[in-house]
């Protein structure tokens, strides 16, 4: 185990803040960033980052037969709650299944949407997301290094553990994935699951250039701890989180003295510091966290074992297993509104509804054990009527009496969530949308 981190420490982080590859004067290094998971068989989250090629392995495309050929592309919606500009939209393409595999693959990505919303603040907001499948057709079964460095085949998207000589470390060609990604509606995540049973998965933690989706994660389907490995990614892509895991005797590593860090969850001040300044997590100290104990400032993160700290002892950004704490829901939900809206028209908002008419909405609903859901209430010209809170929909009919004048009106229903999970004022801004229809008898 103390190879396989001291070979990834090799190449750690080139964006780590204080550390010399960070220096704007330094040469760029070649390749894509990716985050390499944790050993299986231990506790760690990640094991830092390295660079590899973005076209894989550069192996030539696969061909398929004109039957096979027919099935590839196809895309499927596995989750369907509303439209894709108003839902955040994970798109997932399997690798190593052949035109035979693709009914399991499809059974596979239901089951790792299903071990995602286990986790909140997924669980909760599980509505605010559509789900799409990419048929691949490889015209081999499983992939590349498994189950050994040699073993190579055929696949549609190059997929192959011992990416950069680490054995759990899965990379794949972002070329082709990005081939079968465009087929879909507009991405904001990307999952690869490779067809294997074998422990291991990546985080192409950067936005992408060309369309715009906020990572790929990439994980082993046929292995649970893989998708623990994809849901830390998310961590990084959707909540923008830094990791909360550190190295002990790694010359380089032992203490930070580089500025305050951007990242929302780790910080070089102490909890009182954070409390004096109102900065980071401060709103969180002293509560107790869902990873267990209290928020706080505990020594060790962002890699570094002295210097930087994190907000609670052992959060899914350090762990496997372990749930978010309190400021990584908090930076969870954020990332989720950065890519959804709450209040969608169902009737069209382009023209004036008159009498006959009916004014509805699409609001999701909530669906985490305390039973909260979304405020709704609507308005007329900007006054409240509150009789009709917590509708979706009303019958232009309803407001006769208030339309007497014969003139247009404009009304409205504003959708806003009011979670306790969220104490950050300008996060709360975000979390509520308002759609308009023109109305007249």
């Amino acid at each position: 185990m103390a190879a396989a981190v001291a070979v990834a420490l090799t190449t750690v982080l080139a964006a780590t803040p204080g550390s010399a590859a960070a220096d704007p004067t330094a040469p760029p290094t070649a390749g894509v960033e990716v985050e390499i998971p944790g050993p299986e068989h231990g506790t760690l989250a990640g094991a830092g980052h390295t660079h590899v090629p973005p076209e894989g392995r550069n192996r030539p495309a696969s061909r398929l037969s004109a039957t096979e050929a027919a099935a590839d592309g196809e895309v499927t919606k596995l989750i369907d709650n509303g439209p894709t500009a108003d839902r955040l939209d994970i798109v997932v393409v399997g690798d190593g299944y052949t035109a035979a595999e693709l009914p399991r693959f499809r059974a596979d990505a239901q089951q790792k949407w299903a071990e995602l919303t286990a986790v909140e603040p997924y669980t909760t907001y599980r509505n605010l997301f559509n789900v799409w499948t990419v048929d691949a057709v490889s015209n081999e079964s499983g992939v590349s290094g498994d189950p050994a460095p040699d073993t190579l085949r055929d696949t549609a998207l190059g997929s192959y553990f011992w990416c950069d000589d680490i054995e759990r470390l899965l990379c794949v060609d972002q070329g082709k994935v990005d081939g079968y990604v465009a087929k879909a509606p507009e991405a904001d995540l990307v999952l690869v699951l490779a067809n294997s049973t074998k422990y291991g998965g990546a985080g192409y933690n950067e936005p992408s250039k060309t369309l715009g989706y906020e990572g790929i994660s990439t994980a082993s389907a046929g292995n649970e701890k893989s998708g623990q490995v994809a849901i830390h990614e998310t961590g990084h892509s959707l909540g923008k989180l830094a990791d909360e895991y550190f190295y002990p005797n790694y010359p380089g590593y032992e203490r930070y003295v580089g500025p305050e860090p951007a990242d929302s969850n780790i910080t070089s001040f102490t909890a009182d510091d954070l409390a004096d300044r109102g900065a980071k997590w401060h709103r969180w100290l002293g509560e107790q966290s869902p990873d267990g104990g209290t928020v706080g400032a505990y020594e060790g993160g962002g890699y570094y074992v002295t210097g930087l700290r994190r907000p609670t002892e052992n959060s899914l950004m350090r762990s496997l297993g372990q749930p978010f704490n309190l400021p990584g829901v908090e930076a969870m939900i954020a990332g989720f509104y950065r890519e959804a809206r709450i209040a969608s028209p169902v009737t069209a908002t382009d023209r004036t509804l008159r009498m006959g008419d009916t004014a509805k909405a699409l609001v999701p609903r909530l669906t985490g054990a305390d039973g909260r859901q979304l405020r709704i209430r609507w308005y007329l010209d900007g006054r409240e009527m509150t009789s009709l809170a917590g509708r979706t929909d009303v019958r232009v009919s309803d407001l006769a009496l208030r339309l007497l004048d014969l003139r247009r009106h404009t009304l409205s229903i504003t959708a806003e969530d009011r979670t306790p999970s969220v104490r950050d004022r300008a996060i709360a801004r975000t979390m509520k949308s308002t759609v308009s229809w023109t109305v007249r008898l």
